[in-house]
């Protein structure tokens, strides 16, 4: 299909000139890869790229964070991917608290936490444990091995979160959206048949993209063309299916279950997470009832944002108060947040 990314296609997308069309990227690494690859300032007037909830650090609401910190006070170690470190919590952020003596510790894979814990067997860690679908599986993998390994100094306070059942809620409360680009790395592991009741229900497109330039203006033009359809089209064929990878699905059935998950600006949304399975909650730190979510600055509007129902700079912080040196909610601060993408690429479609 990429073969149809041609200067006809970019001519088209320039010259459209039907009805609007507000095409939400469901994925942060898409609205990093939108303004990275220009793509705004190749579309007509008609066509609006609007960034969705799909970067994880930016949904975590700030009971998660307070639980960290409070698991953090208590003299555990915490272990976290670099962007949630400066997520604000209702009051103070782990950069904070590692400020005044806390065991921080910055990683790269989920597994790393084990290297650590058989470093120092004598402390008590936890990992935080959020994502997507796509990174569910590696959690999974880091239980299979602490089970193995039979490491008892080990917890997960998980903020797992799952796409449809989001993106069904945004749409049912009216979402300004026509279309969706969705995820093509999630949709690696789920399938792209996970879209398919939603399309249907909500007529309307989705279409799966990779994370080039000329991918996501395929999958722009797919969505242009095929408004008002309830269809999913792939146009990541090369390593995107409609099952997905049933092996890494199998493993997550393995230790976590279906539940209930809160969002930032969002809420509860029925059936929207992944939790540890009964069996295995010894290896949770604390994670059910984490749906607080008191803003830090009470003016702050990545609710809005995260729903497309504000773009970033109509926001009364964006740029005052609120920069990816100062930030005053989660958007502005993970590469992935709609507000720091804004931001550093001085973005005003």
């Amino acid at each position: 299909m990429l073969e149809k990314t041609t200067d006809r296609i970019k001519e088209y997308l320039a010259g459209y000139d039907g009805p609007s069309v507000n095409i939400m990227e469901i994925c942060g690494s898409h609205t990093e890869a939108v303004a990275r690859f220009g793509i705004p300032s190749l579309l007509s007037d008609k066509i609006k790229m609007i960034s969705g909830p799909g970067c994880p650090v930016c949904v975590t609401t700030s009971a998660y964070i307070d639980k960290l910190l409070e698991l953090a006070k208590e003299g555990y170690v915490i272990a976290t991917f670099g962007d949630l470190i400066r997520v604000p919590g209702s009051h103070s952020s782990l950069s904070d608290a590692k400020g005044e003596g806390a065991r921080v510790e910055m990683v790269y894979s989920p597994l790393d936490v084990i290297a650590l814990s058989e470093a120092d067997p004598d402390s008590r860690f936890v990992f935080a444990a959020v994502g997507f679908e796509t990174t569910t599986p590696v959690y999974a993998l880091l239980m299979e091995e602490l089970i193995e390994k039979d490491i008892k100094n080990v917890k997960l306070l998980t903020s797992l979160k799952t796409m449809p059942e989001v993106v069904d809620e945004m749409l049912k409360n009216g979402a300004p959206i026509d279309g969706f680009l969705a995820p093509g790395h999630v949709s690696v592991v789920t399938g792209y048949e996970i879209f398919e009741p939603i399309a249907e229900k909500y007529k309307m497109p989705f279409a799966v993209s990779g994370f080039e330039g000329d991918q996501i203006l395929l999958s722009i033009y797919e969505v242009v063309k095929n408004k008002d359809q309830g269809k999913v089209i792939n146009c990541y064929p090369k390593v995107v299916s409609a099952k997905g990878n049933v092996t890494a699905k199998e493993k997550v059935g393995l230790f976590f279950e279906k539940c209930d998950a809160s969002w930032r600006g969002l809420g509860t949304v029925q059936s929207s997470g992944m939790r540890l399975k009964s069996e295995y909650r010894d290896y949770d730190a604390g994670s059910d009832g984490l749906d607080t979510d008191e803003k830090k600055n009470p003016a702050c509007s990545c609710d809005k944002v995260l729903t497309g129902r504000m773009r970033p700079y109509e926001c009364p912080l964006y740029a005052k108060v609120c920069s990816p040196i100062n930030p005053q909610g989660a958007c502005m601060v993970s590469t992935e947040g709609s507000c720091y993408s804004y931001f550093v690429n001085k973005r005003k479609d």
